[in-house]
């Protein structure tokens, strides 16, 4: 009798509406922050790949813009992004609010992968907020209009639900290789980070001033043993007057944006770091999209 372990493996994308809960969600299923969090909606730019590394499994996630009816260029264009991974993936996770009925958003990203023959997992968000009897409802809803393969209550942000999403994923993913090492978490590189959590704290301090005219680009990267490695960034935004808002009086916000995000690089790298911050006018960059993969 044979004793070979089964190894599985594969790729899973989380999509859903914005500020649904999916880069929470990531960054709890990793047990590591690689996504950026917010309030606001719309905070995810890219696919991050995350790397979850179990004793027979590697599950490999995406996270993706929130999918929504947009006339924005840009909005377009990350909706695209979010709606091509079904080509290249073993499990869709389609995650909603507990506590809001169907959208017609939700009706829009549930037709995107209608026709797709993947496993679909309805992840029912957030339901640490609402009582127990509500969810029934919720599922209920969902259940009349797809065909899904599991239907899942979970709270990303206390952890409810998370173990056993993982299994769940572990009994859908096809047997394959180990595609990355067991150490990594994601393929993304270091810069990636440090460019997010620069943003991340632009979108915290300046509240609604900003919403999402901002893109940061690393232009110098030297991380050095002995010394104080060195980090020097460009913060773009689209008018005169939001670069204005950046900098702040006497250079009061910029200086702010730079030690909150100097302290959190340097947490993250355990390492000091010298941040060298510029912000430049990118006149209208996101109605453009020659610009869309130059700054990111």
């Amino acid at each position: 009798m044979s004793n070979t372990i089964i190894f599985k493996s594969g790729f899973i994308t989380i999509i859903g509406r914005p500020n649904v809960g999916k880069s929470t969600l990531l960054n709890q299923l990793i047990g590591e922050k690689l996504a950026i969090t917010s309030n606001k909606p719309q905070t995810t730019r890219n696919q991050i790949l995350g790397i979850k590394n179990l004793e027979n499994a590697q599950l490999i996630f995406l996270d993706t813009p929130g999918i929504h009816k947009t006339n924005n260029k840009f909005n377009k264009f990350m909706v695209m992004k979010a709606v091509s991974t079904y080509q290249n993936v073993d499990i869709i996770l389609f995650m909603v609010e507990a506590q809001r009925p169907c959208h017609i958003d939700d009706l829009l990203i549930i037709d995107t992968f209608k026709s797709v023959n993947l496993p679909r997992i309805l992840l029912i968000n957030k339901i640490d907020l609402i009582k127990k009897e509500t969810i029934l409802t919720t599922i209920d809803s969902y259940y009349k209009i797809n065909n899904f393969s599991e239907f899942m209550p979970i709270s990303a942000k206390d952890g409810t639900g998370i173990e056993l999403l993982k299994s769940t994923l572990v009994k859908y993913l096809p047997e394959g290789p180990q595609y990355f090492q067991k150490d990594m978490i994601t393929d993304l590189p270091e810069k990636f980070f440090v460019a997010e959590m620069i943003r991340e704290e632009i979108i915290k301090l300046t509240h609604k001033e900003m919403p999402y005219s901002t893109a940061v680009k690393i232009e110098e990267f030297k991380i050095r043993e002995n010394r104080t490695s060195l980090i020097r960034a460009i913060i773009w935004v689209e008018k005169k007057s939001q670069k204005m808002i950046i900098i702040g009086k006497n250079g009061h916000l910029i200086k702010k944006i730079g030690i909150n995000s100097r302290k959190k690089i340097e947490r993250w790298l355990k390492k000091p770091i010298y941040l060298d911050l510029w912000v430049k006018v990118k006149d209208s960059w996101k109605k453009k999209e020659k610009n869309f993969d130059q700054i990111f």
